[in-house]
């Protein structure tokens, strides 16, 4: 599952998902295909930013710890922990991706809780929460976070590392028809 056609690249057209982008496209859309396909489980990919300055490079693997709604005032409903045994399958299938929390925001630099900032996460995970299905979010960081001329934002050679982390991944986690 991915916000675009472009982050699906790597995986089975079969059973690729296109949620959307943004928190309620991709809650409604992952609602939606989840009450129709009943999944295993979900592997939610994409690209994301990080901040300038924390230790993430452009173009590493992020593989979220837990998602973290930052356009929530309500505590207990910003953080959603990562499915532990998809987590842990993730870390052996790509020892070099770095693990931590992934902030969901409905506009770029939103996520001022997180290091990484994506858009749809928190809200795939949490339909998968509601509805009983494993769920792991992973990102291919494109841009820093403060970088507002896109034009330098690296998204051809995201797009491409995040086809290649997607086909492993698949492979590892068994999710291949």
């Amino acid at each position: 599952m991915a916000a675009t056609r472009f982050e699906l690249e790597g995986a089975d057209p079969a059973s690729a998902l296109e949620c959307g982008i943004g928190p309620v496209e991709a809650g409604i859309r992952t609602t939606a295909a989840l009450l129709e396909r009943r999944p295993s489980a979900v592997l939610h990919v994409g690209i994301a930013g990080a901040r300038r300055g924390c230790g993430v490079e452009l173009l590493d693997c992020i593989i979220g710890s837990h998602a973290v709604y930052c356009d929530a005032s309500s505590p207990d409903q910003r953080a959603l922990l990562a499915d532990p045994v998809l987590l842990d399958s993730a870390r052996s299938a790509l020892p070099e991706a770095r693990v931590l929390p992934i902030g969901t925001a409905a506009r770029v630099g939103g996520a001022r809780e997180a290091e990484i900032e994506a858009m749809e996460g928190y809200a795939v995970l949490r339909a998968a929460q509601l509805a009983g299905v494993p769920a792991l979010e992973v990102r291919v960081i494109s841009n820093e976070i403060e970088e507002t001329d896109r034009a330098r934002w690296r998204f051809d050679e995201a797009f491409a590392r995040l086809r290649e982390v997607t086909e492993t991944l698949l492979s590892a986690l068994l999710l291949v028809p």
